[in-house]
């Protein structure tokens, strides 16, 4: 599919309309995919093992290294605490593949919250709209976002802003 910045500038509109705060079309080689991210998700990070979407169940690092290196473009999206960037990555991938650009996929941002209680040892039950997040797949976020222009630090106490991001492959 022939794509055009119009189309792009396009998917960010529909990103900032479900609820970001910004995005911008990046080139997907500046997506950082490193081995120590998931072990941040398996000691410290109560979504481990909760959810079909976290580790040890979400794709490994080796295996989304491999997938983004079939992707030229994507779509980094930012948020506030208030952005469901999960939500907002499954709507945008959506659109993005109506538009012809099959290969779209979707990461959110933290543990899946759609069910109370996942079951784990079964299928999701929310397939369309339940996406990986970034770091349960070893995606470096602060290393991508800083890449890529955004500011990002640690929030260090509750009085810190925090900001969260999401992310679509396009082609």
């Amino acid at each position: 599919m022939e794509n055009t910045n119009q189309d792009f500038r396009r998917f960010c509109a529909i990103a900032k309309k479900n609820g970001a705060k910004e995005s911008k079309v990046i080139s997907a080689r500046t997506i950082a995919v490193e081995p120590w991210v998931r072990w941040k998700c398996r000691f410290g990070c109560d979504g481990y093992q909760q959810t079909l979407m976290c580790p040890p169940f979400s794709p490994t690092f080796e295996e989304t290294r491999k997938m983004i290196a079939s992707y030229t473009k994507a779509i980094l999206i930012h948020g506030d605490e208030h952005a469901d960037m999960t939500r907002i990555a499954a709507a945008v991938e959506r659109e993005i593949f109506l538009s012809g650009y099959y290969k779209a996929f979707g990461f959110g941002s933290g543990p899946c919250r759609l069910c109370r209680t996942c079951d784990v040892d079964g299928s999701c039950k929310h397939p369309y709209q339940a996406r990986p997040s970034m770091e349960s797949c070893g995606i470096d976020v602060f290393k991508t976002v800083r890449k890529n222009g955004f500011k990002i630090e640690v929030v260090k106490n509750y009085d810190c802003q925090a900001n969260y991001f999401g992310l679509v492959l396009i082609e």
